[in-house]
């Protein structure tokens, strides 16, 4: 029998051995990153068979580090989740990223004062807009009033941060547009929802246009780890749990709002006004991706001083066949 029962641990051995753990980097403040940590919780662990959070099929982990796209310059990280807009930063530094899936599209909103005289965007001529520059936010802004005809010398652009939970400190977009300091702001929820509540619905005036901008919150790795054999495992068997936790987000909210507002620190009403701009996952990687990809990057290489993305250069970027295979499995 001794023989028998040490092959057995020395199966059980080489087995935990084996168990490794997905490291992927977010930003963990904002609502868009939640599915990936509900993944985690629940669902990595089905293609195992077994309950218990954050288990793959071999026993496998994933954990979350605070972080995003940049990150995947650190070979211990496999995944990252981020904005096209720094995916798109990111991948000028580093050819070797890909977006292989898409977490949420978001349609950000504009709230501006009516007492500031504004009713329609081309009335911010003049006017001091807020939203936190270098980010998805400020390419919203950029595209929205650009629809409307304003050019960015029409408009004052307004720095401020991101509160997600009144009441709001000084120095937040809410509190600056109530203080009258901007007359308007764009940026992610639940921010332009506090503003809107700070204005009142007399005075809040609310522009959102989702075929001239939306978010794409992205999935993204890297060319090399995508090659290895045991990483794209990892990585697959994850997008393939994370599909599970999209159906729940977009089909049963009542399930996750109190998880999700604990997460990100948010209150659970102000959490359910704002989920139906929110269009949980897995979205198309198709060539319409490639070409609002190719838009939003005309704007980012003018203010990066660098030359625009071919065609090619983005669909080598769009990587859809990690989503294919997790699909067919």
């Amino acid at each position: 029998m001794r023989p028998l029962t040490l092959f057995r641990l020395t199966v059980l051995c080489c087995s935990a051995q084996q168990a490794q753990s997905l490291r992927i980097a977010c930003n963990q403040m904002w609502i868009e990153h939640t599915p990936i940590a509900y993944v985690i919780q629940n669902f990595y662990n089905t293609a195992g068979g077994s309950s218990g959070g954050g288990a793959g099929s071999d026993g496998d982990t994933a954990t979350l580090v605070n972080g995003g796209v940049p990150n995947l310059s650190d070979k211990t990280v496999d995944l990252a989740a981020n904005a096209e807009t720094q995916g798109l930063i990111s991948y000028a530094r580093n050819r070797n990223l890909r977006l292989i899936g898409i977490v949420v599209e978001v349609g950000y909103r504009l709230v501006a004062n009516r007492a500031a005289g504004v009713r329609a965007l081309a009335d911010l001529r003049g006017k001091r807009v807020g939203t936190m520059p270098g980010t998805s936010a400020e390419v919203f802004v950029h595209q929205l009033l650009a629809s409307a005809g304003l050019a960015q010398a029409d408009y004052r652009v307004v720095s401020g941060g991101v509160c997600m939970r009144a009441p709001c400190g000084a120095g937040t977009l809410p509190q600056l547009l109530q203080g009258g300091q901007v007359d308007a702001f764009g940026i992610w929820e639940t921010a332009v929802e506090l503003g809107i509540e700070a204005l009142g619905p007399a005075n809040a005036v609310v522009f959102q246009n989702a075929s001239v901008y939306r978010e794409v919150y992205s999935l993204y790795s890297t060319a090399d780890k995508l090659r290895d054999a045991g990483a794209r495992k990892r990585i697959v068997q994850f997008v393939r749990a994370l599909n599970q936790t999209y159906a729940v987000f977009a089909n049963q909210p009542d399930k996750v709002y109190s998880t999700v507002a604990q997460m990100v620190s948010v209150d659970v009403p102000v959490l359910q006004k704002v989920w139906s701009v929110h269009k949980w996952g897995p979205g198309s990687l198709g060539a319409d991706l490639v070409d609002y990809l190719a838009n939003e990057d005309q704007y980012l290489s003018k203010t990066e001083g660098r030359q625009a993305f071919s065609t090619a250069d983005l669909e080598t970027f769009v990587d859809a066949s990690v989503y294919q295979e997790a699909m067919q499995g």
